[in-house]
């Protein structure tokens, strides 16, 4: 570092006479003065002193300066910020290389990334070129290599920033520009890329749910996102990895997203992988977005499902049969039959009493309320108790089915109120009965389900809909509750709140109510026999069951919401452990260790909802995709549970999105640096030769304001005063 000192005035004409008048004058004055006093030493050595401080005001009056300049003896620095991420492997820029046809924009900056390229500018700078957000990384920051310039290059007088500007991660890169432009560091952008996104279409999600049951449909949804202008029909291909292959045809919306589903049918039980393949469109750029593959576990299982009525009416025995002939339903029925001795029964379906602890109701999946209520010899209170918990804490679902008795109004009094997803009549607890039939209407939502779908097409499962037998009872429906899910409603009948709703679901805690507002659903058979009367009965069983049974042991099970979770999302996960009495476990120290598909592991501890079910909760973030592995753990019972899950999505960093060369002409306009296009890489060269050589660093002092000379001058009169007053001239 050379450094120069010098002390700089800021003369003028009229100041610089005036100051010389002024000196002289006074000059003059004080050689009169020693002159009359016959030439004393001491007077003459007074009058000098008056000169000094006379002469050091007068400069003072023309605003001295001491300057300090510092000037690095290394040659300035240019940085060159070259964009390494995942996104620059979209291949929308032309070169003179790749002529009419598209380059990636990795190909279309590799000149600039080459050391040979700045040989140049050697002579007059530095030139370091700095590669960030690599392909390994989850996304693009431009902020942060921009902000680092200061702390890495001190004498830094230029940064190229070469991108297509699609930053996801990180603050805005503005800020960071801002910094730069007070420092005088001007930023010349070199951007990369279409602004437009490319034609193409995109798979993007496929939601797989995390088992399914041999023997049994698996209904598979998927996304697909459209960049292209028109419609049009694509063939969508389910392959598996035990051989199996389903296709289905899909009209893919233009410019948007295009949701779908196919229907698959495991035969055997195992951990399958499914892979979907969309059709390429011939205006297609990309053609590796139209495939993903999910894992799915196929497993041969028995449903424990719990049937409590109080007569054997129409709608409760062909319930029961649809039921226990379902062989993956295990059926356990308790009919109470009011008014006789002892409850109903007749086979193994039959239980004798109520389960008669948490221990035994816990192992039922899904319980059915028929027309049964809080009455001597039915329900009682601390059982309503125990059916929403079991709901609420272990996952488990109710169906509501009342009936013309009107037993269902008295649960209104427990604790069961609270699951309920409709607002029933007080006044009218037997519903309604009519001489002729009446019919369901699906609801948009409804239609959508998959409890309500009783055929493969939209078309045709409103068709069948429409053709179902009707009903000749209703309930005593006002309305649905906020937040549930209405499917189906009465087809005529309306009230202030319009169609009555029959047919609504609802998440309650953990698990799932659904109420059903007719006794009717047995005469679907009709003509059809077990057709559509068995299959809903299973959907709703096995949309019920499904969050729970994700994966279970001896003694511990583990659930989790979303069943389809994605990067960067909350997972929930819900545990259910047992004592090794059988009994839940009511306070313990559960945690789970979750293991990415790069191998880094986590460990989540799990707290206790403070309730006697067993019920353990946490939170888990993935920020990786892939197959995770879990180890659920009790440090108490000793038991442990091994099970998986998928997590879906891809990182921010995505091949395909349009350029934002936008955000790379804000930073040169902030930086007051320039824009330059990428198929000119020479004027980039020539610009950074014409930068000027770098302003060296100056540090001034203002003597003329300095306390040090202002008590220099004071310390003079003080000392010309009290000279004046020794010699007896005062």
């Amino acid at each position: 570092m050379n450094t120069t000192h010098a002390i700089t005035f800021q003369w003028t004409s009229w100041s610089l006479a005036l100051s010389v008048i002024l000196v002289l004058a006074t000059a003059g004055l004080c050689f009169a003065a020693w002159r009359r006093s016959g030439y004393q030493r001491w007077m003459g050595v007074l009058e000098i002193l008056r000169l000094v401080f006379v002469t050091l005001g007068v400069l003072m009056l023309n605003q001295p300066e001491f300057v300090q300049e510092f000037r690095p003896e290394e040659k300035p620095t240019i940085a060159v910020l070259c964009d390494a991420s995942r996104s620059m492997e979209t291949r929308d820029a032309t070169t003179k290389a790749s002529g009419p046809a598209s380059a990636s924009r990795r190909e279309a900056i590799a000149a600039l990334t080459e050391p040979s390229f700045w040989k140049p500018l050697e002579e007059k700078v530095n030139v370091v070129i700095q590669p960030f957000s690599g392909a390994d990384a989850p996304g693009t920051d431009l902020y942060g290599p921009l902000a680092e310039l200061s702390g890495k290059f001190k004498n830094l007088v230029g940064a190229v920033l070469v991108s297509d500007g699609d930053w996801n991660e990180g603050q805005p890169p503005v800020q960071a520009a801002t910094r730069l432009r007070l420092r005088g560091v001007p930023v010349l952008a070199v951007p990369v890329g279409q602004p437009t996104r490319l034609p193409d279409v995109e798979l993007l999600s496929l939601d797989a749910p995390t088992f399914g049951v041999a023997g049994k449909s698996v209904r598979i949804p998927f996304t697909l996102e459209s960049s292209l202008p028109r419609d049009y029909v694509a063939t969508a291909t389910l392959r598996t990895s035990e051989g199996d292959e389903v296709t289905k045809n899909v009209r893919v919306a233009a410019m948007g997203r295009t949701h779908s589903w196919l229907a698959w049918k495991p035969q055997e039980i195992g951990d399958v992988t499914l892979t979907l393949d969309v059709s390429r469109h011939s205006d297609e750029i990309r053609p590796d977005n139209n495939l993903l593959s999910v894992p799915i576990s196929i497993r041969q299982e028995k449903l424990r499902v719990l049937v409590v009525e109080s007569v054997p009416r129409w709608e409760y025995r062909y319930l029961r049969n649809a039921l226990s002939r379902d062989p993956g339903v295990e059926v356990s029925c308790l009919l109470f039959h009011p008014g006789l001795s002892k409850v109903g029964g007749g086979n193994k379906d039959y239980i004798k009493q109520f389960p008669s602890g948490l221990d035994q109701l816990s192992q039922y999946d899904v319980v059915f309320l028929g027309d049964v209520g809080l009455e001597d010899g039915q329900l009682t209170a601390e059982q309503c108790e125990w059916l929403k918990g079991l709901v609420e804490h272990q996952a488990s679902g109710v169906v509501f089915m009342p009936g013309s008795q009107g037993r269902q109004l008295s649960l209104q009094e427990t604790d069961l109120a609270e699951l309920l997803p409709v607002v029933v009549d007080e006044l009218k607890p037997g519903g309604w009965g009519t001489r002729t039939p009446s019919h369901f209407a699906l609801t948009d939502l409804g239609r959508r389900s998959l409890l309500t779908k009783l055929a493969d097409t939209e078309e045709e499962n409103q068709e069948v809909w429409e053709g179902l037998p009707g009903f000749q009872w209703y309930a005593p429906v006002v309305r649905a509750r906020a937040g549930c899910e209405v499917l189906a409603v009465h087809k005529d009948i309306e009230n202030e709140y319009g169609r009555l709703p029959l047919l609504v679901t609802r998440t309650y805690g953990a698990g799932k109510v659904l109420f059903m507002g007719t006794d009717g659903a047995w005469r679907w058979r009709k003509g059809v026999e077990d057709k559509y009367h068995y299959r809903f009965w299973g959907q709703v069983v096995r949309w019920m069951a499904y969050q729970r049974n994700m994966a279970k042991g001896e003694s511990m099970r583990l659930y989790y919401s979303p069943d389809q979770p994605r990067i960067d999302g909350t997972l929930t996960l819900n545990a259910n452990v047992m004592a090794q009495s059988g009994e839940p476990l009511q306070q313990g120290d559960v945690t789970a260790r979750i293991t990415a598909p790069s191998g880094a592991a986590e460990s989540v501890g799990f707290v206790s909802s403070g309730e006697p079910w067993g019920a353990f909760t946490s939170r888990f973030t993935a920020k990786e995709p892939g197959k995770h592995q879990v180890v659920l753990a009790c440090r108490e019972t000793g038991a442990t549970l091994e099970t998986s899950f998928f997590v879906q999505g891809d990182t921010a960093e995505k091949i395909g999105r349009p350029a934002r060369p936008e955000v790379l002409e804000e930073i040169a306009q902030v930086t007051r640096g320039q824009v330059f296009e990428v198929a000119r890489p020479d004027e980039v060269v020539s610009a950074l030769a014409s930068l000027p050589e770098p302003t060296p660093s100056v540090r001034r002092v203002q003597l003329w304001s300095h306390p040090v000379v202002a008590g220099l001058l004071i310390l003079l009169m003080t000392v010309f005063w009290i000279g004046r007053k020794a010699i007896g001239l005062i």
